[in-house]
């Protein structure tokens, strides 16, 4: 039986990042896919142009069906938008994952790579003291970082490291901070734990066909952890998966501004 795993998250009309691109991760990695649409996104490889939320009953309902039928294994959380949305995710996540070995890995989604904001500035303090707590992974990338913390963004892998830190001060078990953002000829990414500290770096490539990064590395880590990995061998996987991804982006040839990663890289034949 194929192992599954949900993907709590918002539509990409353009399919590159999001739920598209979750379920595609998790299909690449040989995990059966299940999806909770919290909004619905008008936007392409240039801009966002709209965000419509989907009304909490309707939220409710989907994660209500998916776990009533389907044997779940991995929960990865992404775009949620607002308040409402944050609280109906928590109420109705809660029976099926507190107290239990259900992982959960968080994606603090709130900027598009194109610079459009996904996550309101009221959402933030909820986002911190209903989902953070129990995680077991959190995702951020530099900024997502820096907002939750109302701290400047880090510029250095000591201010990286630090900020980790105080980020599983807020409940995570664990906190994976993303440098895809950062600068120099490195970039890097860490794992931290309150006991361990693990350094993925790989050379920052020259594409800008990046769109959904962040989306389907959270979503290669919950599909490891469905399949039954520990964290740090997912969270490996999911660095090498998303690297090959990078790689293979030009190849797609997808729209005129910031281009999707190849979630198929390893499955397509190269043209």
């Amino acid at each position: 039986m194929a192992p599954i795993a949900v993907t709590i998250a918002g539509s990409d009309s353009g399919g590159g990042a999001g739920i598209q691109a979750d379920l595609k991760t998790f299909s690449a990695l040989g995990v059966y896919g299940a999806s909770v649409v919290t909004a619905l996104t008008a936007q392409n490889t240039c801009a966002v142009t709209l965000v419509e939320p989907a009304s909490p009953a309707m939220i409710a309902a989907q994660i209500t069906a998916v776990f009533a039928d389907l044997d779940v294994r991995a929960v990865k959380i992404g775009m949620l938008g607002d308040t409402a949305t944050i609280n109906t995710v928590a109420d109705h996540l809660a029976g099926h994952w507190a107290g239990s070995s259900l992982p959960l890995v968080l994606d603090p989604v709130m900027v598009t790579t194109s610079g459009d904001a996904l996550l309101t500035p009221d959402a933030v303090a909820c986002l911190r003291t209903r989902l953070l707590p129990g995680a077991q992974l959190l995702t951020p990338n530099l900024p997502e970082a820096a907002a939750l913390l109302n701290a400047p963004v880090a510029t250095s892998e000591v201010a990286m490291l630090d900020q980790a830190k105080a980020l599983i001060n807020l409940g995570p078990h664990a906190v994976l901070i993303k440098g895809g953002r950062g600068e120099g000829a490195e970039c890097l990414d860490l794992l931290v734990t309150n006991s361990t500290v693990l350094r993925l770096a790989a050379p920052r490539q020259a594409t800008t066909n990046t769109h959904g990064t962040g989306c389907t590395l959270s979503a290669a880590v919950a599909a490891g952890l469905a399949q039954g990995m520990d964290l740090v061998t997912a969270v490996s996987r999911a660095h090498t998966y998303v690297q090959g991804a990078i790689a293979a982006a030009d190849g797609l040839a997808v729209g005129h501004g910031h281009g999707p990663v190849h979630h198929f890289h390893t499955i397509w034949p190269r043209g």
